[in-house]
């Protein structure tokens, strides 16, 4: 049978493992109240949308999910999950961005999809995109301005006019 004192030790363990996870819920809907947020961040969902929507739905001359998920698993050998995951992420997290939800959740995704595409396959290409049709392929200009644009998400949350920002303030 436990003692007063180890119900008291358990209840107070409890309490603050629960005021932790309130900060950290508080913490990641946190954000200024600023407008350079919001247009950091409709920006981003702006340029992202159409190349999830490539690889998800076929949209704008992509692919779609089986045809994408092939490339990314036969051709750049990625693992079934991971390329499932970048697919679903790079067209969700734009979604998530026009609302503000999860801002800093969908904007990390983003970050992470564009230093694996860096990594894997743009940093051989040089730094500059293929303006001129004459490079084997493109450079990783844009993957450094979205990178941009997420590290201020990263930073300073969704902005005024998001869903972070009013469930923010109840978390």
């Amino acid at each position: 049978m436990p003692t007063q004192a180890s119900i008291s030790t358990q209840h107070l363990t409890s309490q603050a493992i629960t005021a932790e996870r309130g900060w950290s819920v508080r913490r990641a809907l946190s954000t200024t109240a600023g407008w350079s947020s919001t247009v950091a961040r409709l920006v981003l969902a702006v340029v992202m949308f159409p190349h999830g929507a490539q690889k998800l739905l076929g949209w704008f001359g992509g692919y779609g999910f089986a045809g994408t998920l092939g490339f990314l698993t036969d051709k750049m050998g990625l693992p079934k999950p991971l390329a499932a995951s970048v697919i679903l992420i790079e067209f969700a997290a734009p979604l998530l961005l026009v609302a503000g939800l999860g801002t800093r959740f969908a904007a990390l995704g983003i970050g992470a999809i564009m230093i694996g595409a860096i990594a894997t396959v743009h940093a051989s290409q040089g730094f500059f995109m293929n303006w001129s049709g004459t490079q084997a392929g493109e450079g990783f200009e844009y993957h450094l301005l979205a990178l941009g644009l997420v590290a201020v998400l990263l930073a300073q949350g969704g902005g005024r006019w998001s869903l972070d920002r009013r469930l923010g303030a109840h978390a």
